[in-house]
């Protein structure tokens, strides 16, 4: 089947909200073996609307829409596609009654402009909104299937999940799961060289690799009539690859979202262990990225900025005839740094790091992109010498992204 993912809102077209609908959704119907073809972004304006959504359902065996649900006046997806489908709309009372207990809910009078939300073409499937006032709905006719939902990503994620993914799996008659495996430390062609075995092998289970920024990662797929099943094909080759590379795979996840600093930071409070960090270069940015994890409260002690010599000095301890003899980009510097980090605060690990981030300030000795990452915990301290290439921002994010995963590496010795 060929699915289109129509998005309506002339806010994404202003650039003043991301898609990100378009994204979770492509991902989810992949994993039901369903192929979109088509990402459309339209307006609010009729005709625009009308042509998208004529062309879409020309061309698509499936049309869902995201956005276009609420109770103003432009918000006329549902109206245009049942006009397209040759169906009359019709007033749905248990969605309006819905629709103004959750008003209620909220202490807040129902607006009878809302009242439009309880409009469907006749015959639809309504898909009740347990996240907001707009109920979605999916209506086939004639060998098409559109499936409006919501723009909010919570409510349509939710809508999705609930309503939509089980029925489209059904017609399928089979399910697509993937796990994907975070890989940090080996570059994209030395893991596609130690996994060509399974990337360029043909059976159930097909290895892609993917690269990032300063990472790369495997997505295992497999295809079978639940996804449970499909699940059961993919362990034994997603075990065997993990084997292989050993601690470089940082995580296995079953989707491709995810971050070093997410399981950096549960590696860290899963054992119970404190966190403290001295940037220099980073500007703050590791702690940052720590931050991102909601449960780093537990973990994260404290967080300097030690850019000046001075304040390495005053928060670290490095000693000032190290400075003078080996410079504040050095080995040297990070591992006092470090060291000195965790004596001070009492954290079980401290990360620490110092080096030329540019455009300016490299020498022929010490050139922009020379960075040294040190992390010391109850084992000793261990000092990573980088040499990275880029911009500036690029340079510190790919910094950072060590100190994180010298961290997580520190919390697993604590195992």
């Amino acid at each position: 089947m060929i699915a289109e993912i129509v998005a309506i809102g002339t806010e994404l077209l202003m650039g003043q909200i991301v898609n990100t609908d378009a994204q979770y959704l492509s991902r989810r119907l992949q994993s039901l073996g369903i192929s979109v073809y088509y990402h459309t972004t339209v307006g609010d304006n009729p005709q625009r609307m009308r042509d998208t959504l004529a062309l879409a359902l020309s061309r698509s065996d499936i049309v869902i829409t995201t956005g276009g649900l609420g109770p103003t006046q432009d918000d006329i997806s549902k109206e245009i596609a049942a006009q397209l489908l040759g169906l009359p709309m019709a007033f749905d009372e248990e969605s309006w009654s819905a629709i103004r207990a959750y008003f209620a809910k909220l202490g807040r009078e129902c607006p009878e402009n809302n009242r439009r939300q309880a409009m469907f073409a006749e015959g639809a499937r309504i898909l009740p909104n347990a996240c907001g006032t707009a109920p979605g709905c999916m209506v086939v006719k004639d060998g098409k299937t559109v499936i409006q939902l919501p723009g909010p990503p919570h409510e349509m994620q939710d809508m999705f999940e609930r309503q939509v993914y089980q029925p489209l799996a059904a017609r399928m008659g089979g399910c697509i799961a993937s796990r994907y495996l975070r890989i940090y430390g080996l570059g994209e062609s030395h893991v596609a060289q130690l996994c060509a075995k399974w990337i360029e092998g043909e059976g159930d289970v097909t290895v892609a690799p993917y690269c990032q920024t300063g990472e790369c990662q495997l997505r295992v797929t497999a295809k079978a009539d639940t996804e449970q099943a499909a699940l059961d094909k993919i362990r034994p080759v997603a075990d065997a690859i993990k084997d292989l590379l050993g601690e470089a795979v940082y995580a296995e996840l079953d989707t491709a979202e995810g971050s070093m600093e997410e399981i950096a930071g549960q590696a860290l409070v899963e054992r119970g262990l404190t966190v403290a960090t001295a940037e220099s270069c980073t500007g703050g940015l590791v702690a940052a990225r720590l931050v991102n994890y909601p449960g780093i409260s537990a973990a994260l002690h404290e967080a300097h900025v030690t850019y000046a010599n001075e304040a390495k000095v005053k928060y670290c301890g490095v000693q000032p005839e190290t400075l003078a003899a080996h410079g504040a980009v050095s080995e040297e510097t990070a591992r006092e740094m470090a060291q000195g980090m965790r004596e001070r605060s009492g954290a079980d690990v401290a990360v620490a790091t110092t080096g030329i981030a540019g455009p300016g300030g490299g020498t022929k000795d010490k050139p922009v992109g020379l960075v040294y990452v040190a992390c010391a915990d109850r084992f000793g301290v261990v000092v990573e010498r980088l040499n990275l290439r880029g911009s500036r921002e690029r340079i510190r994010s790919t910094a950072a992204l060590r100190a994180l995963d010298m961290v997580r590496r520190s919390a697993l010795r604590h195992s």
